[in-house]
């Protein structure tokens, strides 16, 4: 069977990390490639990022992330228990574990990531909004879910 890339929304949230464990327990298997997605908002160091505004970063594997200076130089969190599930996952799956940083808009970011990335399925986080919040506030999972090009897995947070 042909490797299969699965995309994981990350944006180091209580819900996107119960859907990392999701995807690492329940859909993931051995040879698959994960991709993280993390996007960032346009922020005050957006001209670090011209050159990714529009494809976003190289592909960064976990090896490389794990490394100080290069989780700076993507602004990346440092979040010790999403890279110790990481290297867990990777080392008892043997998978290819990836990284994609994006800024921007993380709806329409993740939609092409999904289409640029050639991604199988999708697994994210919902923070659990209540109705008129969505409204207000808009819902990332909710533009995913009508927009993404392949099917989504939606893990709710509580």
């Amino acid at each position: 069977m042909a490797e299969r890339r699965i995309g994981v929304a990350m944006d180091f949230s209580a819900s996107s990390k119960k859907a990392l464990r999701w995807a690492a327990d329940n859909l993931v298997r051995k040879g698959d490639t994960m991709v993280l997605l993390h996007v960032r908002h346009h922020g005050r160091d957006e001209a670090k990022n011209v050159l990714w505004s529009r494809t976003g970063s190289p592909l960064i594997p976990l090896e490389e992330l794990m490394e100080p200076p290069v989780r700076q130089r993507y602004d990346m969190p440092e979040d010790a228990e999403v890279f110790d599930m990481l290297n867990a996952v990777a080392k008892q799956k043997e998978l290819c574990i990836v990284v994609k940083m994006y800024w921007g808009d993380p709806r329409e970011k993740v939609c092409d990531a999904v289409g640029e990335l050639n991604l199988e399925s999708l697994v994210m986080g919902s923070r659990g909004l209540g109705q008129i919040s969505r409204i207000l506030l808009g819902s990332v999972t909710n533009y995913v879910l009508s927009n993404a090009s392949c099917p989504v897995t939606v893990v709710k947070s509580k």
